[in-house]
């Protein structure tokens, strides 16, 4: 059960630092705690913690326009933020994590600002038929939060400039263009900006909780430092990834899946998994289910059922059908 709401806005653009803030805050909430933290990222690609940098955005392009490339833990796909754009993450115990009550919270600050909201499909908030906020998730040691975008007046050009989703995506979502999909609340009320999100949202957090929010001052700065060094490195952002013998990739139902594999004398030696699933851990499970088993049929099929639904694992065998 909620006791206490605690409100954090952070003042820095930095997405590392935000990043790093989130993360404090993610490690700090106790379990009668629920935390609304609102930041804003200045001209930042961020990708979902299972994604490959380089085929979810121009990297290059990036480096060349001082665009900046962050990863969340989160699962999910890439996004575009810019100071146009508010962010937002509700923290808590797993337990007392709930999309629906969140979303609830968004649409209410929404009606604050006279625009209708409705929740559609696995992690989008609509307006007007389009979207304006993209969701997603994550959870470890009995702790939870549920993040997102709101799109106030962002620059929709730079969103298709630096962001570069697979055809099939698009084709899946029966759209033309990343930029067809969305919609910055201001085309429906000129008037609003993120600020005035901002504080409508936290009028919207204490209303339906009808519990005052505290504010949260400050963070350890030495810490922030600490994360931020680690989320802007290369090891992080990009990772390494040995050369694979063999890459299968597709889209399914419940996102895109990439693998590649390493196969000696018939045995699965590396393997590197890119997902845009909304299960941040998909990617984790799929590398330890395959690593060091046989390349065979019934041998990734029995591992991939003992960790994961039966539909995804039909699917990614599935993946390997041609080969195996």
């Amino acid at each position: 059960m909620i006791k206490k709401l605690l409100i954090y806005t952070s003042k820095d653009h930095n997405p590392y630092n935000n990043l790093a803030k989130e993360k404090i805050l993610f490690d700090s909430v106790k379990e009668d705690e629920m935390i609304l933290y609102l930041w804003q990222n200045k001209n930042t690609v961020v990708i979902g913690q299972n994604q490959n940098a380089y085929a979810e955005c121009p990297t290059e392009l990036l480096k060349a326009d001082g665009i900046h490339l962050a990863r969340r833990l989160s699962g999910g796909g890439a996004v575009f933020h810019d100071l146009g754009n508010l962010n937002f993450t509700f923290i808590s115990s797993a337990e007392n994590q709930s999309t629906q009550n969140n979303l609830k919270i968004i649409s209410l600050a929404c009606k604050m600002c006279q625009i209708e909201a409705e929740v559609s499909g696995r992690n989008d908030i609509l307006a007007d038929g389009r979207k304006f906020s993209g969701n997603a998730f994550y959870n470890s040691k009995g702790k939870a939060y549920h993040h997102g975008t709101i799109l106030i007046c962002a620059d929709t050009d730079k969103v298709s400039r630096y962001l570069t989703p697979s055809e099939a995506k698009l084709k899946a979502k029966g759209v033309k263009s990343v930029r067809s999909r969305i919609i910055n609340l201001c085309e429906l009320n000129p008037d609003i900006t993120c600020d005035i999100m901002r504080e409508n949202l936290k009028k919207a957090f204490k209303e339906f909780y009808g519990i005052e929010p505290q504010i949260i001052e400050d963070l350890d700065a030495e810490e922030i430092k600490t994360l931020s060094q680690k989320y802007q490195s290369t090891e992080y952002l990009f990772g390494t990834q040995p050369p694979f013998e063999i890459e299968f990739s597709n889209r399914f139902e419940w996102g895109s899946l990439t693998i590649g594999l390493s196969v000696e004398k018939g045995i699965i030696k590396n393997i590197a998994v890119f997902t845009d699933s909304m299960d941040f851990d998909l990617a984790e499970k799929v590398k330890s289910a395959l690593f060091g088993c046989s390349f065979e049929k019934h041998s990734i099929k029995e591992n991939l059922e003992k960790v994961l639904d039966k539909t995804i694992a039909k699917d990614i065998v599935n993946l390997f059908k041609e080969s195996l």
